[in-house]
């Protein structure tokens, strides 16, 4: 099965995950003064769009320098996003008093938050399966970046609006289809190794 624009945009959102990086953003930018929260908001998202865009251009060459096939990188992202999505369905329990003192960058909310192992690896296989279609993945991936920034400078009022009973709901639904996802890659990594070896 091959990506489209609109089916790979749909994949990298689900892997980025804004709605679920909610709680993590509100956490990491309660230290952060109100009125500079949306211009850190949206220099992280710009670090994390940056990052991913520079693996979508040197990927390939990463993976020919380290000896990695794209088949080895299908089925370790298959793997990496299970192990993500099984978190995103069992949230683990997170202590909400660690506040930091001073202003996030960089880490924790560019990476892992937005520009995680999942993400970098889902850009490298997309790029790695279409070479040809690079351009196509980089549309697919600034309309992602562009919907995080918009979901997340706006986080207050969507916890408001939803409820965080209602925000945790769509996160394990969205936790549920990259499961499938996952195992759809998996499967299709085997198929393709069980192919070679005859």
């Amino acid at each position: 099965m091959g990506y489209t624009f609109v089916s790979a945009t749909i994949l990298l959102l689900l892997i980025t995950d804004p709605l679920g990086n909610i709680p993590i953003f509100a956490n990491a930018l309660r230290g952060v003064a109100p009125e500079r929260r949306t211009r850190v908001i949206l220099r992280e998202v710009l670090i994390a769009f940056v990052l991913l865009l520079a693996f979508m251009f040197v990927g390939d060459g990463f993976l020919r320098v380290m000896n990695l096939s794209d088949l080895s990188l299908q089925i370790a992202g298959a793997v990496v996003l299970f192990l993500i999505a099984l978190r995103m369905i069992f949230p683990p329990d997170k202590g909400e008093d660690t506040v930091p003192l001073t202003e996030p960058l960089i880490v924790p909310l560019a990476i892992p938050a937005l520009a995680g192992p999942s993400a970098l690896a889902t850009v490298m296989l997309l790029v790695s399966q279409a070479p040809e279609r690079r351009m196509e993945w980089v549309a697919a991936l600034t309309v992602t970046m562009v919907v995080c920034g918009i979901v997340l400078v706006l986080a207050e009022k969507i916890r408001r609006l939803l409820g965080d009973r209602l925000v945790m709901a769509f996160e394990r639904l969205m936790g549920l289809i990259l499961v499938a996802i996952a195992v759809e890659m998996l499967l299709r990594g085997i198929r393709t190794f069980a192919g070679q070896l005859h």
